[in-house]
């Protein structure tokens, strides 16, 4: 009976570590997308500047999903660095695009982050005292573990994301999509679940091929 219970516990941690931390609450999508075939698709990240190793993994993952796809895809932050068009005007950066064969824009911004911080008790479960209070040994290490085992603290992180999708030509937004990530395992799990997860969701509203 013990030995079953500890293999559903199992099962479930392993479900539960395999499941995704990345889904969408929202999408819209233009009613003007028209077929288009673009030439090169420019992925940008806005978020915070202590988040860079963040925004780098973002863009690439969803440079690499696009690539994958057959598109030319470029990363904002490699081709014109972490301060991207900062200080230029609207004119002089779809100018700068345009030089470089750019034709569409995909933007991933954080829109918020929350890091909540809670304690969790040591054994807060009820347990069958009934079956252990026969025998001394049982009944002993039943409480023994009730009472003794430590607490601890978990910090739970929940990502607000937002992605746009222009044509740079006609300056239109053809689709827009917002999510949430809960406690990815690193930068590059939830970049790479991003990246798929949005791209996935573009192909099926018509954005790409």
């Amino acid at each position: 009976m013990k030995t079953t219970i500890i293999a559903g516990w199992v099962i479930l941690l392993f479900l539960f570590s395999c499941s995704p931390s990345s889904r969408i609450t929202h999408s819209w999508t233009s009613n003007t997308i028209g077929e288009k075939n673009y030439n090169k698709i420019m992925v940008v990240g806005l978020m915070p500047n202590n988040d860079r190793e963040l925004r780098e993994n973002m863009e690439n993952h969803l440079v690499g999903d696009l690539t994958i796809r057959g598109y030319i895809a470029i990363s904002s932050l490699k081709e014109y660095g972490p301060k991207s068009f900062e200080n230029m005007k609207e004119e002089e950066v779809i100018d700068t695009l345009h030089a470089s064969g750019v034709d569409a824009v995909v933007t991933i911004v954080l829109l918020d982050k929350n890091r909540e911080q809670y304690y969790i008790p040591g054994r807060v479960y009820f347990s069958p005292y009934f079956i252990y209070q026969r025998h001394f040994w049982g009944y002993y290490t039943t409480i023994y573990n009730r009472v003794y085992s430590p607490g601890y603290y978990q910090v739970d992180t929940k990502y607000f994301w937002e992605s746009n999708f222009y044509n740079l030509e006609t300056k239109e937004l053809l689709y827009s999509v917002q999510t949430t990530s809960f406690n990815p395992g690193s930068t590059q799990s939830l970049a790479d679940e991003y990246g798929k997860l949005i791209v996935s969701d573009m192909a099926k509203k018509g954005i790409i091929k």
